[in-house]
């Protein structure tokens, strides 16, 4: 089994992370076991989501794809509001730009 998992630093940040053992990779995390670490200097850390997944090329997909997201985005996956995803990746334009100005 593998674990795609987002992690909510002090900070307010996001650390998206993949592992074989989510719990001692997050105990690992909290501990400041790596130095290195991005949640190193931002813990504690508090386990916000995962997903479970037993093909590892899968997940390390998923993890990749999760990380590009934007913070919105990252939310709408923790807060359960999947069928806002398709729309959270939509760019948003400015409104004073009208279709017309695509045709030249």
């Amino acid at each position: 089994m593998y674990y795609v998992y987002i992690l909510k630093c002090r900070d307010g940040s996001y650390y998206v992370g993949i592992t074989s053992n989510l719990w001692e990779r997050l105990l690992q995390h909290q501990e400041g076991f790596y130095t290195e670490c991005y949640t190193f200097k931002r813990r504690p850390v508090e386990l916000v989501f995962y997903a479970e997944f037993t093909n590892v090329e899968l997940a390390i997909e998923k993890e990749k794809q999760i990380k590009k997201w934007s913070r919105v985005k990252k939310e709408a996956l923790i807060n359960g509001d999947f069928e806002d995803l398709p729309n959270l990746a939509k760019k948003k334009f400015n409104n004073s730009v009208s279709s017309s100005d695509f045709l030249t």
